[in-house]
Order: C-alpha cells, then structure tokens, then sequence
C-alpha cells in the first residue's frame, strides 16, 4: 500500500468513533525514514552551511523548503508540518529566553538610551524606503505599502541570538556593548513590529465593523508593552527580588536539588510572561525576554549565593570541584545559577531539535515557486537591498554616540576607525528579519483585503535574501574580526559611568573558582583575599547575568 493510501486509510480511522481515546498504528517504514532523513538532512545542512556561509541556519531553511510544501508539497503530511510550525515556535521562544538570561543588565541600563536610538533608526528608515519604492515607485497602495514596510522593519530576535551564540568560539558577544545594544534593538524593532501585526491583523474587520474602536485597537497592545517595560524591572528590583532574597532563596537547597526548584521556577515564571502578553495583545516572544531579564535579577548577588560562570562546560567543572570538597555529603555547597540550570537540562534539546525545527519551519512558509518570474525577481532584488541599506545605517548610533562622547584630545577620525567594525555587526546583525517579517505579511495576505500577491511576493524576496545575507555578513564579520571587536572600546573592556572597569569573562572564570573555594566560616581570608596587595583595588565579584569581575579604584 502507498504513503498516499496509507494516510487516506489513517484519516478514515480517525474519524471513526473512538469511544474517547486516539487508535494507536504504527508508523509506516515510509514515515519512519522520512522522518531520519529530515533530521539528518537539518544536522547536516547545518553543518555544510555553517562551513561555507558562517550560518548553519541556511541549510536548515533550505531543508525546510526541499520538505515542506515550497517544493516537496505533501511529502511530508501537512499536519506535521503544522506540528513542527508549533515546536518550531516553542524552540524561538526557548532560543530568546536563553538569550535573556545571559542578558548584562548592567550593560542593557547603560545602552539604554542608545538602543532605543538604534531601535528607532531600524524601524523608521525600513518604513520610510518602503514608502519611497513600493508606493512612488510600484505603485503599491497606501495600506499595502505599510503592511510589507511593518514586516519589513523587524529584526528576527531568534536568529540574533543563533548568530551571535554560534559565530565566535573565542568571544560571548552577549558580554559586549555592542552586542547588548544589538539585543535591545532588536527586542524594540520585535515589540514595534509586532504591535503593527496585531493592528495588521485587525484590519479586515474595520469594513466589516462600524464599531471598531481603532484607538483601542492600535492602544491596547502599545500599553501593555510599554507597562511591561516599566513595570517588570520596577517590581524586580524593588519588591520581587527582596522578597525572593529574604523568604524563598534561603529555604532552597544548596545541592544538586536546586537544579530542580531552578526548572519548575523558570517554568511558572515564562508561562506567567507569556500569557501576560499573550492575552495582552502584544507578542509572546516580548514576554520570553522579559521572563529571561527578570530571573537574571532574583538570585542574591555575592560569591556563596548563585554562581554565574560562562559555560556549561565551565559550571560543571565549579560543581564537581564543590562536591569533591564536601566528601561528607557528596553535594556542593554552592548553588547553581538558573543560566547553568537551563544549560544543563534544556540547552541540547534546543540546539539539536527544536531550533533546526524552527529554522526549518522558516523554509516551510517560503513561498518558493511564486518567486522566479521576471518582474518578481527585479522587484525583489531591488526592494532587498534597500532593506539592506535600511536596516545596515542603524550601525551608525554607534560611531556616532563614540563622536559625542569621546574625549578632546581624540580625534573624529580615531574615532570612526575604532567604531568601523562594531558599527558593520550592528548593522549586519540587524539585517535578518525571519519568522517574523513572514508572519507579519502572511497576517496581511490571508487576513487583510489590502495585501495583493505581487506585493507580498516583493516583501517575501526581501526578508528570505535578508535573513540569509544578515547572517552570512556576520559570520564573516567575527570570523576574521571578533578579536578586535571584543577588545575594542564597544566590546569586552570598557569603564563605565561610575569609574568601574568591566573584565573579560577568563578574569571571571578565576574569580569565581575563587569564590567557590571560600569555605564557610572563613570570612577574614575571604576579605583578604579580595583585596589585591600590589594595585590596592578591591574585587567585588557579581552573580550578574554572564559572570564579571568589577575593579573599582579605592
């Protein structure tokens, strides 16, 4: 019996009476094999991409458009497709929680003011380019030509955080300026475009509907962001973490059983974000970076409490060293940040099987057929390296923030050589617009009457060259220059307003060795050993999001 006729059978039986409960059938050798190869073409095609474009997501997508209905139609079941969509998208928010939580706050609050700049700038020039081709030039309607400028002006936050995570061995780029600027530039640019997807997708009620209450429509999802923003690190700071601090933190257990408080907790905290902007109006994945940002402030900030080191690798060596110290027990006596906890338990389901899922899923709404006629190609073209250009100028805040700021006997040109190439992976960084730039014209065409099928196969052209050449720029950018970058004035090293020298994470790895070390009771050599004989500056070491060692001059 075919596939074909293996399925139609299936859904038969499906729909027979059940008496409450699902036929349980063996999946087909058919099945079983089609599922390996798709695996295994995503592990591969990620691998050879990674090779030679510095962007394993290439291959994943193009993987996803071979089995998905782009090309391979329903070789593989639509409903799985479907399903893959739904665990694809649990893997996107994965992928931004992770990142939120390896978030430097202190570097966020310094940058602030600089990302919101540079957020603006991303959503702005996008929309205003789009206005000056699609509606002067094609000819595309007033609506029409917002909705591709509102798809168009995101920046794709998951495949941020893959590229960046992904592009240098050498460097965390999450420790650096201008990667947490990039990060809250593409959270605004995300939070931006999605508020314009939801009044994007009420726009065909408005004819259906006198009633519709377009302040209430476009207000609704703008406030509940704006109050998320302000609210959530006003309570965190000031009545959540006391109290976590004061009543909870102490009653858990120094010992590997915290791993476990640490899931359920990380758990209830992501559900309660994500339905608060769920049923907010606004989007789920600003709730995953919220949920991330916010438990990275709750754990009480000193050597014995949660200790923060860079990697997994590195947070399990630091816990076998603390149970080997207390034989007595077999447990360490330092307690597990909620980074080592969700590397530990969450990391390789997520970077093995639900992010090749989620890039995968990409290559399923590709409409790729309707792309290759002529006037598709040169419109495409055209309108993708103006977005290019649009999202690229974004990395100008950052040499232009250092002109304001530098000091006088520096000169604009020291200046703009220092900035060059964090400026080119701000502005690369910001290219890849991905899931959804997709979402966002996809809710135009199915769910709007303005978005005509020329105009969205233009803006697809766009977002699927941008986010495979956004990536691509990147991986070049680190490969050769990730070095310099880091140790520049926007990476690693920099002093900040209050006269405290940031270090790089190989300083905080042995700082927090050192911490871990400290025996209970031993408070007197603790506070000698922070203090360093020959420079006469203390160590103060924070259990910030990623580990830092602060040296402030006495």
């Amino acid at each position: 019996m075919s596939l074909s006729a293996q399925l139609a059978q299936r859904a038969a039986d499906s729909a027979k009476e059940t008496d409450g409960f699902l036929q349980y059938h063996e999946p087909s050798i058919i099945q079983i094999l089609l599922l390996i190869s798709f695996f295994f073409w995503l592990s591969f095609g990620e691998w050879i991409s990674n090779k030679i474009f510095r962007a394993g997501l290439i291959g994943q997508i193009i993987v996803g458009l071979i089995y998905g209905l782009p090309i391979g139609g329903t070789m593989m079941p639509v409903e799985w497709q479907e399903a893959f969509v739904a665990l694809g998208y649990i893997g996107l928010i994965l992928i931004i929680f992770e990142g939120a939580l390896a978030v430097r706050l202190d570097l966020l609050k310094a940058n602030f003011v600089l990302s919101m700049i540079a957020a603006t700038v991303g959503v702005v020039f996008p929309i205003g380019l789009t206005y000056a081709l699609c509606y002067a030039a094609f000819g595309y309607g007033a609506v029409e030509t917002f909705i591709i400028g509102a798809a168009l002006s995101v920046t794709s936050l998951g495949t941020t955080f893959v590229v960046l995570g992904k592009s240098s061995k050498e460097v965390n780029f999450s420790d650096t300026r201008v990667g947490t600027a990039l990060v809250s530039a593409a959270v605004f640019d995300d939070v931006s475009g999605l508020v314009m997807a939801s009044v994007i997708g009420n726009l065909g009620t408005l004819g259906d509907d006198d009633d519709v209450n377009l302040g209430w429509l476009i207000g609704r999802p703008t406030m509940v962001s704006g109050l998320l923003a302000i609210l959530t690190p006003l309570l965190g700071k000031y009545a959540l973490a006391p109290l976590f601090r004061r009543y909870l933190e102490p009653k858990f257990p120094k010992s590997r059983k915290r791993h476990v408080i640490n899931v359920v907790f990380m758990i209830l905290v992501l559900c309660v974000f994500l339905s608060i902007t769920g049923f907010g109006g606004t989007s789920v994945l600003y709730g995953s970076f919220l949920a991330g940002a916010f438990l990275t402030y709750l754990p009480t900030k000193h050597p014995t409490g949660p200790f923060v080191v860079p990697s997994r690798e590195d947070a399990e060596e630091a816990e076998a060293r603390s149970m080997r110290s207390n034989p007595m027990t077999g447990e360490p006596e330092i307690s597990p940040s909620f980074m080592h906890t969700f590397e530990k338990y969450f990391l390789d389901v997520v970077k093995y099987i639900l992010q090749p899922i989620f890039f995968a899923s990409i290559g399923f709404a590709i409409p790729f057929v309707d792309l290759w006629t002529a006037e598709a190609v040169w419109k495409g073209l055209v309108y993708t390296i103006l977005m290019l250009i649009g999202k690229v100028v974004v990395g100008l805040v950052i040499p232009a923030a250092t002109i304001l700021q530098r000091p006088r006997d520096t000169s604009v040109r020291d200046c703009l050589t220092e900035t060059f190439w964090p400026a080119m992976l701000l502005g690369c960084a910001m290219v890849a617009r991905g899931e959804i730039g997709l979402l966002i014209v996809q809710i135009g065409l199915n769910n709007t009457p303005y978005l005509s099928k020329d105009a969205f196969i233009t803006a697809v052209w766009a977002i699927v060259l941008n986010t495979i050449l956004g990536p691509v720029a990147v991986g070049f950018i680190l490969k050769y220059k990730a070095r310099a970058i880091a140790n520049g004035l926007w990476g690693l090293d920099f002093e900040n307003d209050t006269g405290t020298v940031q270090m790089s994470r190989a300083a905080t790895v042995v700082a927090a060795d050192e911490a871990e070390e400290m025996k209970e009771g031993a408070m007197s050599k603790a506070a000698t050993a922070a203090t360093s004989p020959r420079s006469g500056r203390s160590l103060d070491i924070e259990a910030a999001p990623v580990g830092r060692i602060s040296g402030q001059g006495t």
